[in-house]
Order: structure tokens, then sequence, then C-alpha cells
């Protein structure tokens, strides 16, 4: 047995000793190359840490976003609910906002030939509906120079006013434009003929013609039937800011306040901090810093009669009168709200308007306060959804009947409301707009 397996040993080494000979023969290497020349070196980049610390101070954006923890756009909740809404999320979601300004995306209202009816241009695609606002939103350019440019604007181009589909343009210049990012979203949303082609409303048409018939429940011809929710949605800010895009009956002249010119967004809402407004807060309310820098005033504050008090005083003595003379038989055609949660505006008005509309509403409104138990005018187009019981009841409810001139001041009346300033913003544009209106109502009276 021991002979056998050395026999088998020396075999299996003679093997391996052959086979590694071939290796060696087959991969044998030749003289090795000439090493090349060696390129030109490199310019030095930047330090990274200077870089960085261009924006990553703690003065700079570390403190930016500590203001922003503060601020409605950050802890809104309609990033989440309206995910893949491609008509809202222009406004409301990050990526689509930055798509309608790269894409330059119109405000405008195309005719679908197969269905006769109009369609707002104003949409986002699908999959770019998404995302919370964030730095990235206005700033969008962020890492991409890796210095000051990132912090550039998202826009600054004048802005096409999606309430009059494209007809009007919002052009705020002072401070570069930079007005022009925050009214590219804090603009009114367009009132469309429901009833008819899904054009939006002809503003101009109703304000030449006050005493016309806007809506008859009995009629023919209507543009579009009124409801609970017929409103001009919450971004009134930017309309009036600018003096631009009310329904302008005649009358007082129209024009703007000081701060149309020379003033922008970012001057109040983002004046240095003063409690929880300023800064990248965007809130302005009790922070007087803005307006007394730079010259503009030197004694502005919550008890000033000519630059505070005064003017909102007026403003709301004016939606008051107005709101007053919007009524049929005794009953309010707007709607009242004392729930301080849902209506933000709770305190411009003494009855606690809210801007919509007196109409039975069991579905958008179910909660409706004890003064109007849900409306009190018929609803003209009840929902499907509705119970049985809902559509009866709706039935016994008087019917609404509209003037163009008791549209165009509810139009009117939202607008102002919804501004939240009371005439801080554009005194002028404001109270023109509340006069104008009520006269044009108590003008048409009786007709």
């Amino acid at each position: 047995m021991k002979r056998q397996f050395s026999l088998l040993t020396l075999a299996t080494t003679a093997l391996f000793v052959l086979g590694m000979v071939m290796i060696s023969s087959c991969t044998k290497e030749g003289p090795a190359g000439k090493d090349g020349k060696d390129g030109a070196d490199g310019a030095d980049g930047m330090d990274g840490t200077a870089s960085c610390i261009t924006c990553h101070a703690p003065d700079g954006i570390e403190l930016a976003a500590v203001q922003y923890e503060l601020s409605k756009h950050s802890y809104g909740e309609e990033a989440f609910s309206l995910a893949g809404n491609a008509g809202c999320g222009a406004c409301h979601l990050s990526e689509a906002f930055k798509y309608v300004c790269q894409n330059n995306t119109p405000a405008t209202f195309s005719l679908n030939t197969s269905t006769n009816k109009y369609v707002n241009d104003y949409v986002v695609p699908a999959n770019v509906a998404y995302g919370e606002i964030n730095c990235g939103t206005c700033h969008s350019s962020i890492h991409s120079t890796y210095g000051p440019g990132d912090l550039a604007l998202t826009t600054v181009a004048p802005v096409s006013m999606n309430m009059w589909g494209g007809q009007k343009t919002i052009n705020l210049q002072a401070d570069g434009g930079r007005s022009n990012l925050c009214v590219k979203c804090h603009q009114p949303r367009p009132l469309t003929a429901s009833a008819a082609d899904g054009n939006v409303l002809d503003y101009a048409g109703i304000a030449a013609n006050p005493s016309a018939i806007f809506y008859d429940p009995d009629g023919t011809g209507n543009k579009m039937r009124p409801a609970y929710r017929s409103h001009v949605h919450y971004g009134s800010a930017g309309a009036i800011f600018a003096g631009v895009g009310g329904v302008e009956f005649a009358g007082t002249a129209y024009t703007n306040s000081a701060h149309t010119a020379i003033a922008s967004c970012q001057d109040c809402h983002m004046s240095p901090m003063q409690g929880k407004a300023g800064g990248h807060t965007f809130f302005a309310k009790g922070n007087f810093n803005g307006c007394n820098a730079d010259g503009c005033h030197s004694d502005a504050s919550a008890s000033s009669d000519f630059l505070w008090t005064t003017p909102r005083a007026n403003v709301k003595a004016a939606l008051d009168a107005l709101a007053a003379a919007l009524q049929i038989n005794g009953l309010d055609i707007l709607n009242r709200n004392p729930d301080a949660a849902s209506n933000l505006w709770i305190a411009n008005t003494t009855n606690k308007y809210d801007g919509y509309l007196n109409i039975y509403d069991p579905i958008n409104n179910p909660d409706g306060p004890t003064y109007n138990t849900n409306g009190v005018f018929q609803n003209p187009a009840p929902a499907n959804s509705w119970t049985q019981a809902q559509k009866d009841y709706n039935l016994t409810l008087p019917k609404i009947t509209l003037t163009n001139a008791q549209m165009g001041a509810i139009i009117n009346f939202q607008l102002v409301l919804r501004d939240y300033s009371q005439g801080i913003h554009n005194y002028k544009y404001s109270m023109a707009l509340l006069q104008n209106s009520l006269a044009a109502v108590n003008g048409t009276k009786g007709v």
C-alpha cells in the first residue's frame, strides 16, 4: 500500500509540474512599454468647505430653514391630499409648480372640439403632481452652481391671470420683480360658465351691463348655476396688491396705493423677524419692521390711526355695507360662518362672512352654522350623492335670482375679503371695488 501511494504521488507531482511549465510558456509577457508623458496640472478648485458655507452658514440657509418651520407653506396639508391633482397641483405641489414655470404653461382656456366645451390649459401632467413646497420650489437652482447663484428665484416673470383666462397680466416690478414669484400662486382662480360652454366668465361684460340678469332659475341662457362654493378661491392677495383683476363697475376711479409701485411682497412678509413673523415664515401680522425700513414709514404700528387702524376700519365698513346690500327679501346671499377654524376672515366683517354663498349644500357645507342651516337658498344643481330627503328639502327653499351687479359684487367682495389685509395691500383699489359694487347693486334694485 505504501509503494502504491508513492507512485501515485510521483505521478500527480509530475503532471502538476508539467502543467505549470505549459502555463508559464503561454502567459510569458514581453518587455514593458515606454511611459507616456504626464498631463498638465489642473487648476485648483474652490475649497469645498468655503463653497458650502456661502449658503450653509448659521445666519444663512440654516436660519431660513428654522424660520420656514413656522410658515404655512411648511405645515400645510394640501401636498398630501392633492398629490396627483393635475389642476390644483400647479400651486400646491412643488414639482408641479416648477413644471409650469419651466414650460411657461399658459393660463388660457381652449375649446375641445369633441365636446364643444372649454378646458383650462393651466394644468400639469399627473407624473409631476407631487411634492411639498420646499426650498427648491422657489429656489429651483439649488446645488447647480454651489454658489450664490443657487438661490436665484424660480421665476420673476410677469404673471398671466388664470382668473381671466390669460386676458390680464400682473407684473409687479419693484425689487426686480420678486413679487411675481409670490403672485404666481397667490392669484384668484377663474369662475367658469358651468351651465354653458365652460369658458371663463366675461367679467368685463358683467361690469358693463350691471342691470342684466346673470342667473334666472326659471329662465334660459344662464351661463353659470350659482352654488355654495361659487368663488374665486383664496389667493386674491396678488390681484388686490397689483390692482388688477376685479370686476370694475363704473364709478370711483381705479387707482393704486403707493405699495403697488414701490413695495414688494418680500419687503413686509420677509422683513427682519419679530416674534413668529418675518423672514422665511412669510408672516407679516404684527411685524412692522418692513414698513418702517428704507424710509417708507417711520411710525407704522398696530396703533397707527392713519397707516393701520383707519384704512382697515374703512374697508371692514365697506364690506359690511356691501354684504347688507346683497340680500334678497331679507336673506343674505353671502354665507355667515362663526367658526374661526374654517373661516380665516372671521374678524374682517361684523357678521363673520366667509365669501361662500348662502345656497343649500349638505355635502360641501355639512356643518353649516346655526344662522343658515347649510344654506337658505335653493341649490339649482343638487348632487347625485344627496339623499332623497335632502333633495326634497332643497325644493322647499326659495330660489335665487342674480343680476350682473349682484354677481360682480359677490366676486369683488370675495377678492377684498380674502385678500386678508383689509386694505393694507392696496387701499385705493380695494375701496374702489367695494364702493362701485355697492353703487351698482343699489342702482339696479327693483330692475
